[in-house]
């Protein structure tokens, strides 16, 4: 047995030299912090894709009369059903045990959210909502019909 250890030579490569680190002094402190707020702005205003979103043309009307559902924020709400009135679809919505009657045009949400479009189960809104860099930009939402359990 110790003949055959003795017997068997390893091959082992050496090791290769590690690379010299040479240190670089930090130049970048001058510089705008990669994730800061002011950033995002300055790349939303120079994208010309999104300058056409946050224009001065999408704004919320402030000056216009609330209607009642706007006090409620979307997730209180529930689409509880539709109705045919005069030609039209009108969604049935329900708030705090009351029932409002939706129709297209309509304002809904905390959000500036104004109906697009109803379907037999869904409301469709555009809602206006600010940015991080504080313009005033559009997002879909919708309002799906919801089942109530029986009791």
């Amino acid at each position: 047995m110790q003949a055959e250890r003795n017997a068997i030579k390893p091959q082992v490569k050496p090791i290769s030299e590690p690379t010299k680190f040479i240190p670089q002094t930090y130049s970048g402190e001058q510089m705008m912090p990669p994730f800061s707020g002011e950033k995002l702005a300055s790349v939303m205003r120079g994208s010309p894709s999104t300058v056409v979103l946050n224009s001065s043309l999408i704004q919320p009307e402030l000056n216009r009369r609330k209607q009642p559902l706007e006090a409620y924020p979307l997730d209180a709400m529930s689409m509880v059903g539709s109705i045919r009135s005069q030609g039209q679809l009108v969604a049935l919505v329900k708030v705090d045990n009351l029932l409002y009657q939706v129709r297209a045009g309509s304002y809904l949400g905390q959000n500036y959210g104004r109906v697009n479009k109803i379907t037999e189960t869904e409301v469709t809104l555009r809602e206006i909502v600010q940015d991080s860099a504080g313009e005033w930009t559009e997002r879909p939402a919708a309002l799906q019909i919801q089942e109530e359990a029986s009791q």
